[in-house]
């Protein structure tokens, strides 16, 4: 079969054994595979990624070797191994959480040596983690449930108890798969900001009240026009928080993920704000603790999403409940992924664009 394939640094097309489906492992064929942020920082932060593995006792990505990336995915049965219960027929659309489950664990989808990822036009799924695409819904939007979930499962991490004003920082997919999440919420309003002009236009289509160019105003002062108390709440602080700006609790959502960005939200955030960082920085960053005491900020980070939330996503999206279509801005066979990864660098061009691997 043919794959997309990360070789010596580089994204090359080539041929591969087609996978055959172990105990309890399904054989898919992929219809529809988002390229996510993460995968344009695998590829030039590989090396990296190898070594936070290595950290935290997972089992590293060996780049002598092939890796076909792809975990945000949309697929259709083709067969079933031994030991499964075959509930779903053939030609049966499905979802799933980027992961095997295995004798030895759970293993991830997308940065294995061993398990083939969506660039590919096959692959494997293990059976129970499958989920019927409802509402004959689109692959290429089905397969915007994982991003979704990202976004889900950071607003789940901020433990929103109301009346919070949120300031989403970065509106690429990840930024906007929070500010869906928060409208979901009802949690208004939403003040978002992004350098590009394409992005911020995409933030309000997807919920966002207030949209924010960086370059024009400053997202911090912006939020704070939009979290002033009401009489009634300045009237019910005790004494000595009467004497702090009269703001509404903050929410800030790091969907940037690079090197100094922490630093600034630090800077800008308010004090008692909650700090959820969603962008993964894959360099070594530098703050300044003390800015955080003193403000008394509460950083929370984060990381996926669990199986519900999975689920509750793909029911969002098929329930026309989040508008993913208006994500999509390209398409591509299996030949356009290495120039897709390019031109996902221009935020003016495209936010998520979809590897087809039949096309």
């Amino acid at each position: 079969m043919r794959a997309a394939i990360f070789r010596n640094g580089e994204i090359i097309v080539d041929r591969m054994p087609a996978p055959k489906p172990g105990a309890g492992q399904v054989l898919v064929k992929t219809l529809a595979c988002g390229i996510c942020g993460s995968d344009l920082h695998a590829r030039q932060h590989a090396h990296r990624m190898v070594e936070m593995a290595k950290k935290i006792g997972r089992t590293p990505m060996d780049l002598s070797r092939d890796v076909v990336f792809g975990h945000e995915f949309c697929c259709e049965i083709v067969d079933y191994g031994p030991g499964t219960e075959r509930k779903l027929k053939p030609g049966t659309r499905v979802c799933s959480l980027p992961a095997l489950l295995t004798p030895a664990g759970i293993q991830g989808i997308g940065y294995s040596n061993d398990n083939i990822g969506g660039y590919a036009e096959q692959m494997l799924l293990s059976e129970p983690l499958l989920l019927e695409v409802p509402n004959g819904l689109a692959p290429e939007h089905a397969a915007l449930t994982e991003p979704l979930a990202v976004g889900v499962h950071a607003v789940a991490k901020a433990n929103i108890r109301g009346g919070e004003v949120p300031l989403v920082i970065g509106c690429g997919p990840v930024g906007l798969a929070v500010i869906a999440a928060l409208k979901i919420r009802g949690l208004h309003p939403i003040v978002a900001a992004d350098y590009s002009p394409a992005r911020r236009a995409l933030a309000a289509k997807l919920g966002a009240d207030i949209v924010v160019d960086p370059r024009v105003s400053q997202p911090y002062t912006t939020w704070a026009e939009h979290a002033q108390m009401s009489a009634a709440e300045k009237a019910a602080r005790p004494p000595l928080q009467a004497m702090l700006p009269a703001l509404k609790p903050a929410v800030i959502f790091e969907c940037v993920g690079v090197p100094g960005l922490l630093q600034q939200v630090f800077e800008g955030a308010p004090r008692d704000a909650k700090v959820v960082v969603v962008g993964v920085c894959m360099e070594t960053d530098r703050s300044e603790p003390m800015l955080g005491i003193m403000k008394e900020l509460n950083v929370q980070y984060v990381l996926g999403y669990t199986p519900d939330e999975f689920a509750y996503s793909l029911r969002l999206i098929a329930e026309g409940q989040v508008d993913a279509a208006a994500m999509v801005t390209a398409e591509v066979g299996i030949d356009g992924v290495a120039k897709a990864f390019a031109d996902l660098a221009n935020p003016e061009a495209h936010t998520k664009i979809i590897v087809q691997p039949w096309r």
